[in-house]
């Protein structure tokens, strides 16, 4: 099982290095190969920060792609809402990606990101590792479109 990361998710919307790696996962699980989970409140953070860096119609526009990805987008329900709030008391990481962590130490599957914050958590939770994105996180992306 993998769980991606609002990093891996961008990384396939705007076409970076990372994204082949992320869509041979998808297309595995389209194939119903592995379970892809991505928790909604990753979802959220992809489209402020899409929204932010190019504008709300490129976010909706992201709406309409990653719905049709064979995945399955997770409600943050009380238990995982707990175990987020607990990694994030414990780690230096964002509060989205608590919930990437947590979605994956409760389905017992792999975070699949390239976030250096991520390093942090290596002891809860395994970690498949991409490489190559331009971007690191706080970084103005380059304009693009989806």
């Amino acid at each position: 099982m993998i769980v991606l990361d609002s990093w891996a998710m961008l990384a396939y919307l705007e076409a970076e290095p990372a994204a082949q790696e992320v869509r041979q996962i998808l297309r595995r699980a389209r194939r119903k190969e592995i379970l892809v989970l991505f928790s909604l409140i990753n979802y959220g953070e992809c489209l402020y920060v899409i929204e932010r860096e190019q504008g709300i119609r490129q976010a909706q526009r992201a709406v309409g792609i990653i719905d049709q990805l064979a995945l399955r987008a997770v409600p943050a329900d009380r238990s995982l809402v707990f175990e987020a709030a607990h990694i994030k008391a414990c780690y230096p990481i964002s509060y989205a990606d608590a919930f990437s962590v947590a979605l994956a130490r409760l389905s017992r599957g792999r975070v699949m990101t390239g976030d250096p914050e991520f390093k942090a958590v290596e002891s809860e939770v395994a970690i498949h590792w991409l490489s190559d994105r331009r971007r690191q996180k706080g970084t103005p992306a380059k304009t693009k479109t989806i």
